[in-house]
Parts: C-alpha cells; sequence; structure tokens
C-alpha cells in the first residue's frame, strides 16, 4: 500500500478518532487553555511520572510493531492504538479519576461503533477447509501450482498481511496459478502436517508455501540448516521477490489448461 494510499486512508473515521485519542492527554497538557479548564493548573508541564508512563510506551510500541511486521504508516498506528489508548487512559486516572471514568466510556464506545476498516478491494482467493481440503485441491490437478497462506484470524501479523495477500491474489490469479488460505486455528491438523506453530508466541505465522507439482517448493519464514527459523517481512515486494511471482505468473500465462481439459475436470 502506497503512502498516498495510506493518506487518503487516515481522513475515515476510525483513524481520525483513534489518533485524537491517542494523543488526547498530551493535547490536554500542552494547551494552556484546554489545560487551564481541565486541570485547572497554571503550570501546564509533564511530570516525572507522565513523562515515565509515556516513555515506556514508546518502546512498547516500537517492539510490538515490529513484531506484528507493520510495514506501512497505517499498519504502524492500527498496531500501537490499543497501546496508544490504554497509556492515556492511565494518565487521565492519575490526573483526575473522573476523566479517567469518562476516557474510558468514550474508548469503549468507540470499540463498538467505529471498527477497523477492513480490506474492500478484489481478491481471487480459495478458502480452504485444513489439510484435507487442501491435499484434495493439490490432486486435482497437479499442473496447478498454488500459493497458500496459513494464518490464525487472531494473530496482528496475519490481519497485517491479509490485505497484501487479496491484492497480490487479484493480481496474479489465473487458472492454472491459485491463492488459497488455510485458518490453522480453525484446522489445526494443517498446522500440524506442515509443521507450523500456532501457539500465541509462534513466529511462523503467518506461513506462506508455494506448491509445485502437488509438493513444497518454497515457504516463508523456512529454518535454516541448524533449525533456526530465518525471519521474513511480510511486504507486497518482499513476497514477489521470494516467490518470484512474475516469472510463475508469465510460465503459467504461456501454458494455460486447454479447454478440453478444463471440461474434463469439470466432470470429475
Amino acid at each position: 500500500m502506497s503512502f498516498k494510499k495510506d493518506l487518503k486512508l487516515l481522513v475515515k473515521p476510525y483513524y481520525l478518532i483513534n489518533i485524537l485519542l491517542s494523543i488526547s492527554y498530551i493535547l490536554s497538557k500542552r494547551f494552556p487553555i484546554i489545560c487551564n479548564y481541565i486541570f485547572a493548573q497554571d503550570d501546564c508541564e509533564l511530570d516525572g511520572r507522565e513523562t515515565e508512563i509515556l516513555f515506556f510506551l514508546m518502546i512498547v510500541i516500537m517492539i510490538r510493531t515490529r513484531k506484528t511486521g507493520s510495514v506501512t504508516m497505517i499498519n504502524y498506528l492500527t498496531s500501537s492504538f490499543v497501546y496508544t489508548k490504554v497509556a492515556n487512559l492511565i494518565l487521565w486516572f492519575y490526573a483526575d479519576v473522573r476523566m479517567g471514568i469518562l476516557f474510558a466510556l468514550i474508548f469503549i464506545l468507540c470499540g463498538l461503533v467505529l471498527p477497523e476498516p477492513t480490506y474492500q478491494g478484489p481478491e481471487n482467493i480459495i478458502y480452504l477447509r485444513g489439510a484435507n481440503g487442501l491435499q484434495e485441491e493439490l490432486q486435482r490437478d497437479t499442473r496447478v501450482v498454488w500459493l497458500v497462506a496459513f494464518y490464525t484470524a487472531w494473530n496482528p501479523a496475519c490481519v497485517t498481511f491479509a490485505p497484501i495477500f487479496s491484492e497480490l491474489s487479484a493480481k496474479y490469479a489465473l487458472e492454472n496459478f491459485k491463492f488459497g488460505k488455510v485458518d490453522v486455528g480453525r484446522y489445526p491438523d494443517a498446522a500440524a502436517k506442515y509443521h507450523i506453530s500456532d501457539a500465541s508466541t509462534s513466529k511462523q505465522l503467518p506461513t506462506l508455501i508455494l506448491f509445485k507439482d502437488e509438493k513444497e517448493a518454497e515457504r516463508r519464514p523456512y529454518s535454516d540448516n541448524k533449525g533456526k527459523l530465518v525471519k521474513f517481512l511480510f511486504s507486497l515486494d518482499n513476497v514477489q521477490a521470494a516467490f518470484d511471482l512474475n516469472h510463475i505468473y508469465s510460465d503459467c500465462k504461456k501454458n494455460p489448461l486447454k479447454k478440453k481439459e478444463k471440461k474434463r475436470l469439470k466432470v470429475e
């Protein structure tokens, strides 16, 4: 997603309101008019405890956004909103219990009324039912190349990667080059078969596997010769390069399934 697209998304109410909530305490403290009215103070400065909370918040956001694989401005903002709002909640309670309760009510109300915008663009993805569903599709026609994403609905890195995978499927999917997804949280048999940890602390989510001739040809992230997991940043460009999608797309485009063969497959 380009920087221009990110800027367009920022005008949506979800992002505008969450940004305001995330900086509400600092704004209230730094603007004399607001500060004098809310806190009844002439000296509108952050004290030592407030500075410590904000500094700790910055460290937490940096660590968490890195773990979730955030690669765009929107990803960073979305990953940080929960932590910034919780920090603001603590600061408001620290300043005034009444203001803390008011902020908590606004916090909960916004969460109920303004859910995070989801990807609305085109996609060409087949959702597979576990290891058996995937195996059936691989055996249906071994000439079809499959790029399959193994994910869970609750993992932040999977949520971040979802629109990227949808965009890739819309761009590259063909009759003989298909994109699939398997929810290993719902179908743990798939995680077990393809050696993917679905634990809450797993560093293997999401996992992308490329299948050719019914067999695994490439995967990210992968383990090195010592069994150590090699980290992979799931950006659009990185996935295109790691799996050589342009080359696969070109080959599949040059060698489409023949009409007779497609009819035979439909009958089967």
